[in-house]
């Protein structure tokens, strides 16, 4: 791929693995001390293949003989809202919240491996509102609005290009991270924040609009009903979300933590405003 490419022409040295493959990732492991391990739920849509998929990579780094290993995980929310709870419906029949659920279950695999794991909590990332349109829209009234189902809570995010950083910092303090769960993010803002940041980045007046939760599952576009559910867990446990994902770690390990404002100024020519 160009990013792969990319890698290499930087001086990295890239090597295939395929984490539908098992039988790939000992030998794409083998040779490193620290391993920093993600999959993508939203490239398939398929729970148990991303299971299957954080089994393959923490077997691996145990077959390899990782020292210090980090796997990008979220919480299970089913230990918050459990599937026979009518708070929110239940996807897929085993789910509450597909994308975070998967990775939560799987923080055992990398606990059971015996290799030294920091479990490393993400936080929602700016660059949805580039990557997923989830930035401003234009109404039929011509106005600008930002839609989150947040209400007046607080929503911790983090730009992307922050988590790599945050990664190499947790590894530069070694033993001391390893079998522990920590979390990342570059702010908490409220949603009228956001658009109030928004406004003064792009140059025109974007307003707030906090659907309910039934009504942004309702949406329709792809993962909409695991993402009003995902907002709804932020929502209704905020303060233990919030207190999860500690601003101060997190510049801690990466000195050049973004704020959101800093993000969208160095990103306005990328959010488009439809």
């Amino acid at each position: 791929s160009d990013k792969a490419k990319a890698l290499a022409q930087a001086g990295a040295e890239v090597v295939a693995a395929d984490a539908d493959n098992p039988g790939s990732l000992p030998a794409a492991f083998r040779g490193a001390e620290c391993a920093y391990c993600v999959t993508n739920y939203w490239e398939h849509f398929d729970a148990n293949r991303e299971i299957a998929q954080a089994k393959a990579l923490a077997d691996g780094i145990k077959a390899a003989g990782i020292k210090h290993a980090i796997w990008s995980t979220l919480e299970d929310t089913r230990k918050w809202v459990p599937l026979e709870d009518q708070r929110m419906p239940t996807l897929h029949g085993h789910f509450k919240v597909p994308h975070f659920d998967t990775k939560g279950q799987s923080d055992q695999y990398f606990v059971d491996s015996g290799v030294p794991t920091t479990l490393m909590l993400t936080s929602f990332y700016w660059d949805n509102l580039i990557t997923l349109g989830l930035g401003p829209k234009k109404g039929a009234d011509g106005k600008y609005t930002f839609v989150l189902p947040m209400g007046d809570r607080k929503l911790p995010g983090i730009a992307v290009a922050d988590i790599g950083k945050c990664a190499y910092g947790i590894f530069k303090r070694g033993s001391e991270l390893a079998g522990k769960r920590v979390g990342i993010a570059g702010d908490h803002l409220t949603g009228a924040e956001m658009a109030a940041q928004l406004s003064d980045a792009l140059n025109v007046e974007i307003g707030y609009v906090s659907p309910s939760f039934d009504a942004y599952r309702a949406f329709g576009f792809p993962g909409a009903d695991d993402l009003g559910n995902m907002f709804q867990f932020k929502h209704d446990f905020n303060e233990y979300y919030r207190g999860a994902r500690s601003l101060e770690f997190s510049r801690s390990v990466n000195p050049e933590l973004q704020t959101f404002a800093q993000w969208v100024a160095a990103n306005r020519n990328r959010i488009t405003v439809e």
